[in-house]
């Protein structure tokens, strides 16, 4: 007897080490009566603050994660600006200067603003707003058109692919030469969705959804309106982050294409519009008939993913409910 007591120690020692080399197996949540639930992060969306001082612009945005439904549905838990995907179109004018701040409301990782339309030194004007922080930048619009804005904080593709994108229109200062004739106007934003949150699906998978506007159904349940005689005109950006988009308007030729939005980059007659990601364009053009017009890219894959929309071209100009039987 006088040896039981170091054998057990030296026993219940071999089982603790035992214990750390060979983990036992998790056991399910169904098997334990209990479940561990993950919180996920979801803000509600937050309302830009743009103020104008003169030729001075003061944006306020917010960095945030909020659930944004994608399809019919499906929800993606995005990383955003303001908790819409895109993020709120902003319109300054050329020659203006951005006072803007990025307030990051994400509680887990940095992020940062790069303005496509902007001069700027990127070490010092594109950097990370940490957690819970927020940090304030100066800088001139002073080229004309319309542009991509996203994060560019490091993987910029984890970023962007996770919903960190929009647009920024510099308005040129003596307008657009075609200003008198047009009609109606809309902002449209190509986009892709991949596996949530999956930086290898991002790198080397296709898109499960290309789309408008963040999604794959509301421009074609709402669609875009006109009138019969009407002249259009599209400020698009395509903000990939990795697909071409192949911009086409079925039933009618593109009277005029801003590339870039820039005036002085104009073409005429155009049947498609080739928008590299990144890339973004002014398109014009006019309706003769009444109907409805599919818009979308020309990469019919991306197309059948969701990048189509529909405009609405009737006598008054106004929607009368009918459901749209027209696809492309």
């Amino acid at each position: 007897m006088k040896y039981a007591k170091p054998a057990f120690l030296v026993l219940s020692c071999l089982v603790i080490i035992l214990a750390v080399w060979y983990p036992s197996p998790a056991i399910p949540a169904e098997e334990t009566g209990s479940e561990q639930e993950v919180a996920v992060v979801n803000q509600p969306p937050v309302e830009p603050v743009i103020r104008r001082d003169g030729q001075t612009v003061h944006i306020e945005m917010t960095a945030q994660v909020t659930n944004v439904e994608i399809s019919e549905g499906v929800f993606y838990n995005a990383w955003t600006f303001n908790g819409t995907v895109p993020g709120p179109v902003i319109r300054v004018k050329e020659g203006d200067t951005l006072d803007f701040t990025l307030k990051n409301m994400d509680p887990d990782m940095p992020h940062s603003m790069d303005f496509h339309a902007v001069h700027a030194a990127p070490s010092k004007k594109f950097i990370d707003v940490m957690p819970n922080e927020q940090g304030t930048f100066s800088y001139p619009a002073t080229t004309p058109g319309v542009f991509m804005y996203h994060c560019g904080t490091s993987p910029v593709l984890l970023h962007v692919g996770n919903g960190m994108y929009g647009m920024i229109i510099v308005e040129p200062k003596a307008g657009y030469e075609s200003d008198a004739e047009i009609d109606r106007e809309y902002t449209i934003v190509q986009s892709e969705w991949y596996r949530e949150h999956d930086e290898e699906a991002f790198m080397n998978e296709p898109p499960e959804y290309v789309v408008f506007n963040g999604d794959d159904f509301t421009l074609k349940e709402h669609p875009l309106l006109a009138k019969v005689g009407d002249q259009v005109r599209l400020y698009v950006a395509n903000v990939g982050p990795n697909e071409v988009s192949s911009f086409h308007v079925v039933g009618t030729t593109m009277d005029r294409v801003y590339i870039d939005g820039n005036p002085k980059n104009l073409m005429f007659g155009l049947q498609t519009a080739m928008i590299p990601a990144g890339g973004g364009a002014v398109v014009e053009f006019t309706v003769t008939e009444e109907g409805d017009y599919p818009i979308l890219t020309h990469q019919l894959k991306d197309a059948n993913k969701g990048a189509s929309a529909i405009l609405r071209v009737t006598a008054d100009g106004k929607d009368h409910g009918e459901p749209s039987t027209m696809s492309h």
